[in-house]
């Protein structure tokens, strides 16, 4: 198998674990690799991923190496794996709304220093680095500078994973962009390998086929890393809430149960700089059982925000990868729906796994056939 050429937009925290965990990963030959759900995904393994490309607007990462940016300020992600390759030179990307008046009035170490320079033409940049994928990791409330980056990538002719709350897969009219174009894309808005959105859906699934009625459910999350600053501004949280109150709401939907007004809470909570790339996640949940007896479930989660994206990161990188090879354009439903908070479809948890395992094993599934190229 050849490699699969990736650039980055945003070389924050989330590209710092992922970056790490490229090199962490690299020599493993094991059949299962601890950590990572998939060790193999078409063919592909960790060690076949290549950052060729990657964009960002702080001076302190604009012009450096990729293993300088990933380390340097605001960046506060656990650093792992500290000895990583050089990688290719950081590029001045497009700032439009990507950068918040908030995070430049922040302290050096905890917001965003905007870099004095033009920007690259990315469209170019990415033809010359011969990426097969662009992610976005672009900072929460984006949008106009999300939408950019994805009409570059289907300028480019390369596949988009979009990692943030701004609604690209999940859009009929910007997929049926890609659709022309012939490529695949995973959206909107990256879960987490073991965090607040996935543990919320399972405990309401588990609620919901076990027989109890679901009253309330909260989950309130506290974090200390730029992405919990950036939301600090409630304009640029809203799609945030909207997209994670998304993965409780789908599972209601999919069994034709209401969701009652007031009966359902999720998203960033607070900013506590302290607690850095540590996200706490506290969960609530009041349900009903055999003859109306109320149940309430409790939980704390504690996970290294960061390093917890980067664990379903490695594995959507591989799916559009084999999904370009296959020929499958337009966003890709199972994938989307395991790795992503707001999927144009969603799904239970067992139907999306269901979808993912096809495709890691090159099988297009009866629900993909209609998005095969022709």
């Amino acid at each position: 198998m050849g490699k699969i050429k990736i650039a980055v937009v945003g070389a924050g925290n989330c590209f710092s674990s992922l970056y790490q965990g490229l090199e962490y990963y690299k020599h493993h030959k094991d059949t299962a690799i601890p950590g990572v759900m998939w060790a193999d995904i078409g063919g592909y393994r960790p060690r076949d991923i290549e950052v060729v490309a990657v964009y960002d607007v702080d001076e302190r990462k604009v012009g450096n190496t990729t293993a300088h940016a990933v380390f340097a300020k605001p960046n506060c992600a656990r650093i792992f794996q500290p000895k990583v390759p050089e990688g290719p030179i950081v590029e001045m990307g497009t700032v439009l709304d990507g950068v918040s008046d908030h995070m430049l009035e922040q302290p050096e170490d905890l917001g965003f220093r905007l870099a004095d320079k033009e920007p690259v033409d990315i469209v170019e940049s990415l033809k010359s680095s011969k990426a097969d994928i662009l992610i976005n990791y672009l900072p929460v409330g984006s949008q106009l500078a999300t939408e950019f980056y994805a009409q570059a990538a289907i300028d480019a002719g390369v596949a988009f994973l979009n990692c943030i709350p701004v609604f690209i897969a999940s859009d009929t009219t910007w997929e049926q962009k890609f659709i022309d174009a012939g490529l695949p894309l995973i959206g909107d808005d990256m879960r987490s390998q073991l965090g607040a959105s996935i543990l919320s859906q399972v405990l309401q699934e588990l609620a919901f086929d076990r027989g109890l009625t679901v009253d309330f459910h909260q989950q309130l999350n506290i974090g200390g890393n730029t992405d919990f600053n950036n939301m600090m501004v409630q304009s640029r949280l809203a799609s945030k809430k909207k997209s994670k109150e998304n993965v409780i709401r789908a599972q209601n939907d999919l069994r034709n149960i209401p969701v009652a007004e007031h009966s359902l809470f999720a998203g960033p909570s607070t900013y506590l700089p302290y607690l850095k790339d540590n996200k706490v996640a506290y969960f609530n949940l009041r349900l009903r059982g055999f003859g109306d007896a109320p149940v309430t479930i409790d939980v704390k989660l504690s996970v290294q925000d960061s390093e917890n994206s980067a664990g379903v990161v490695i594995d959507a990188i591989r799916y559009l990868k084999v999904a370009r090879e296959l020929g499958v354009v337009g966003a890709l439903r199972g994938p989307s729906a395991w790795t992503q908070k707001t999927p144009p479809q969603q799904m239970m948890y067992a139907d999306a796994k269901k979808e993912c395992e096809a495709l890691a094993n090159r099988v297009i599934s009866q629900s993909v056939q209609k998005q095969i190229k022709h």
